[in-house]
């Protein structure tokens, strides 16, 4: 799924495609991420694109496609972010604390660097449609996947509760969509480290592990 948008094209015509897609990509990020979805028209994207209105149904088929592949491109950047700091030097050796932390450092920063981009992923993506919110459930489930895998791993460790956590990461995934679009929506940005800060004590919580502080004194 995180790369079914990604399409090979080749030749003169096949680029200029390719433009038109990523004009109306920048389009609906500063119209949608600023505006918002549902003052924005096709009409407005087209202009902002500087396309016509033939393109965009060509390329996305309608406004609401075009929040769907924006939405995309988006989360499969905090999913591969999240890959990445797994593969980082010294992650394996990690205590749970430590490394649920540098995932959600990864994740945060790479879908906030751009408030335009995480407004349209937490905020302007909630109740558009039936089809954008299948979209959405669709990549709540990958998470789902993702973070139990994380889960059952510390459960080998010894680091969380022995038990199938599988239904607390579901809830956990949609408490950090929440949370985002809660720090989304504000008007003083929290930084990103405050923000991955709550998200990790809110995962350590629910798996029955805490961070792991200096040991007390005898």
């Amino acid at each position: 799924m995180a790369d079914g948008w990604a399409v090979q094209r080749t030749g003169p015509g096949d680029q200029a495609r390719t433009q038109a897609r990523e004009q109306l990509l920048d389009a609906a990020r500063e119209l949608y991420g600023v505006v918002g979805y549902r003052e924005t028209s096709e009409a407005d994207l087209c202009e902002a694109a500087g396309v016509t209105p033939e393109a965009l149904r060509q390329e996305y088929g309608t406004r609401e496609g075009l929040l769907i592949a924006l939405h995309n491109r988006v989360t499969t950047t905090g999913l591969r972010a999240m890959e990445a700091a797994l593969l980082s030097e010294g992650m394996d050796e990690c205590s749970i604390a430590e490394r649920v932390r540098r995932l959600f450092d990864a994740y945060v920063e790479s879908v906030t660097r751009d408030p335009r981009e995480a407004r349209v992923t937490f905020v302007e993506v909630l109740g558009v449609s039936a089809v954008v919110d299948e979209h959405c459930k669709l990549w709540r489930a990958l998470w789902t996947e993702f973070l139990t895998g994380e889960a059952q791993r510390a459960v080998e460790r010894g680091e969380a509760e022995d038990r199938d956590h599988r239904v607390d990461v579901m809830v956990m995934v949609g408490t950090v969509h929440e949370l985002m679009a809660h720090h989304t929506r504000r008007c003083r940005r929290a930084r990103p480290e405050e923000v991955s800060g709550e998200l990790t004590q809110l995962a350590l919580t629910m798996l029955g592990s805490q961070p792991v502080g200096p040991t007390p004194p005898r």
